[in-house]
């Protein structure tokens, strides 16, 4: 594989030209017009009061072979000093207006790449992880903010360098041409060093991205690390993407290191014939003492910008792969795609698959001249073992997926004409594992309908078990969660996701049911819900438990994503196929008759 193994591009990168990244670029800034005029201005009295700088000294060394008068030199210091102030105030003003000017625009950036990455579809997240994402939100649009930052610095300075370079060439002509024939040669080693520059530049942010997906899945997973006392085996898969990135890092501050020392060497040398050729003019009587002294001046400034701009080559080169990566997270192509977005109204939730064809990749086929419909207020349950399809029946309804071939009907109409936002507000889906968010238990309840009454939520909450389980939070409704939940139980855990489907009142309801124990009490209150659920909506229920299994009007039984057996329960019992099958596997030791069995088998 190589030492940069693991560092290849994701499928949604683009490589952009630096044409196209510019004009991308500007486009952010339209909107800082006005900011970036007055910078502009700024920029230019800076250029020309920095040129004028080494023009006074100039003249201050004539002067005084003149024998200047104590006058003549207090105004000299005068104005050197005014000079100073005045470069230290306006570039203040200068990076005020650029630094909010940047702000703004890394603000806009920030915000598209995040809505970019929150209106994907799952299978783009099913492809890419999100560490990587995240380290593109984040740290790839600071990047991009240095770099604009540190491109207004170099442009103040190579404006400066222009102005003085007309000075020089009004001042000693010859002198002039001997100082620009240094130049090509100069741009061109910088310009040799900008390929390689923005590789190793990409490389080194890829290997961080690697660090920053790591340490999000070791943290997302550190209970199960701990339950499983693999700190060790977590703490080398880090250390080895942190190696890498280490060892990315050290070659291409390798590369970018020896950019600055080239350049410095070979100004050294042109400055070293420039005085040597002064200094013979201005013994023959060619040019005064005075215009030798600009030139010497004026070399560090009018050198310094070419050279400060191949000292942060690597930001620069930085930023441009930063703008690249991000431009990338916003362009790329969704998976799901919509022909239409008509208005979807409340839904009867008919939904029928015709002929339908689905898979996660062309080498993994999950549902194959697929039918099967859903009569608007029944509740089917999926029943299967892992594998059959059946979550991704669930994911297909909620069209999170895109499907090859065939239609899907909701009501008659085809999924793919649908608004989505508004079609998923008819929606409620509670997950295997429920996600809460950090925050109240009232707030996760809230989460899909903001404005619901706190007085409803718990005239709701009482339906269930006569809200008991409300006093089982030590806070009641407002209850800290933690993270992901995990300072309630996961029957608690269950409890809230289901509230939070209630106050929503959807059209359509899929429940891929956990598989988790819990107490009999709670799973009778969960039942509970799932009844005041149930009676308004169109359900899939993927089950694990029986009592969900008994309460549907259907049962489907998969097997390789095709329909074997539908029925009820005891009838599909009676059948003594698969389900049947699948009942003595998974659901006989629920039921209370095998409960009883059991308990007269110990009294004996």
């Amino acid at each position: 594989m190589g030492f940069f193994a693991g560092l290849n591009d994701e499928k949604y990168d683009r490589q952009y030209t630096d044409r196209e990244l510019t004009r991308r670029i500007t486009d952010f800034f339209r909107t800082q017009v006005s900011r970036l005029v007055y910078s502009s201005i700024i920029i230019i009295i800076l250029a020309f009061i920095g040129a004028a700088l080494p023009v006074v000294v100039s003249r201050m060394v004539d002067l005084l072979r003149e024998e200047p008068t104590p006058q003549a030199i207090a105004l000299v210091g005068v104005t050197l000093m005014g000079v100073g102030v005045g470069l230290w105030g306006l570039n203040w003003i200068r990076r005020s207006l650029i630094v909010r000017a940047v702000g703004d625009v890394v603000l806009d950036l920030r915000t598209r790449a995040f809505r970019a990455a929150a209106e994907h579809d799952l299978s783009f997240y099913d492809q890419f992880s999100s560490g990587r994402i995240v380290s593109r939100i984040t740290s790839d649009t600071n990047d991009f903010g240095q770099l604009v930052v540190i491109i207004t610095d170099v442009v103040s300075q190579m404006m400066q360098a222009l102005i003085l370079g007309i000075v020089l060439f009004r001042t000693e002509w010859r002198l002039s041409l001997l100082l620009l024939a240094f130049m090509p040669i100069i741009f061109g080693v910088a310009s040799g060093f900008r390929l390689l520059a923005r590789r190793v530049t990409k490389r080194g942010m890829k290997a961080m991205a690697d660090v920053n997906a790591a340490i999000k899945e070791t943290i997302s997973g550190i209970s199960i690390a701990k339950n499983f006392r693999q700190e060790e085996s977590i703490f080398k898969s880090f250390d080895e993407s942190n190696q890498q990135s280490y060892q990315v890092n050290v070659r291409r501050g390798f590369v970018l290191s020896l950019v600055f020392p080239t350049l410095n060497a070979l100004s050294g040398i042109f400055v070293g014939v420039l005085i040597y050729a002064g200094g013979m003019s201005a013994r023959q009587g060619l040019v005064s003492i005075g215009a030798w002294y600009l030139f010497i001046m004026s070399l560090d400034q009018f050198f310094f910008p070419v050279l400060n701009l191949t000292a942060f080559w690597a930001q620069i080169q930085g930023g441009l792969s930063a703008a690249e990566r991000v431009f990338a997270l916003i362009d790329a192509d969704p998976n799901v795609i919509q022909k239409e977005k008509q208005d979807v109204p409340r839904l009867k939730s008919e939904i029928k698959f015709e002929n339908f064809d689905f898979s996660y990749s062309d080498k993994e086929p999950i549902l194959t001249n697929f039918n099967l419909v859903i009569q608007p207020g029944e509740t089917l349950a999926l029943v299967g073992h892992t594998g059959a399809g059946k979550s991704s029946i669930a994911k297909l309804i909620a069209r999170f997926y895109e499907f090859q071939k065939g239609k899907l009907l909701i009501d008659g109409r085809d999924i793919r004409t649908f608004d989505l936002s508004q079609y998923r507000r008819q929606l409620g889906i509670v997950s295997q594992v429920p996600f809460l968010f950090s925050g109240t238990v009232i707030d996760n309840i809230r989460y899909a309908v903001p404005g619901v009454p706190e007085d409803e939520m718990i005239k709701l909450a009482k339906k269930i078990g006569d809200g008991e389980w409300l006093e089982t939070l030590p806070d009641g409704l407002h209850t800290e969660v933690g993270e992901r939940g995990n300072r309630l139980s996961m029957g608690q855990r269950q409890l809230v996701a289901l509230m939070r489907v209630l106050v929503q009142n959807p059209a359509i309801f899929i429940l891929d049911e956990a598989t988790a124990s819990i107490d009999p009490f709670t799973e009778w209150q969960i039942q509970q819900a799932l009844n005041l659920i149930l009676k308004n909506t169109t359900s899939i229920l993927i089950a694990h438990r029986l009592s969900t299994v008994k309460a549907a009007d259907r049962i489907v039984v998969m097997k390789k994503g095709a329909i074997i057996e539908q029925g009820s329960h005891d009838g599909l019992l009676t059948q003594g196929g698969h389900y049947a099958e699948l009942y003595n596997t998974y659901f006989r030791h629920q039921s209370l008759s095998y409960i009883e069995h059991v308990k007269e088998m110990v009294g004996r």
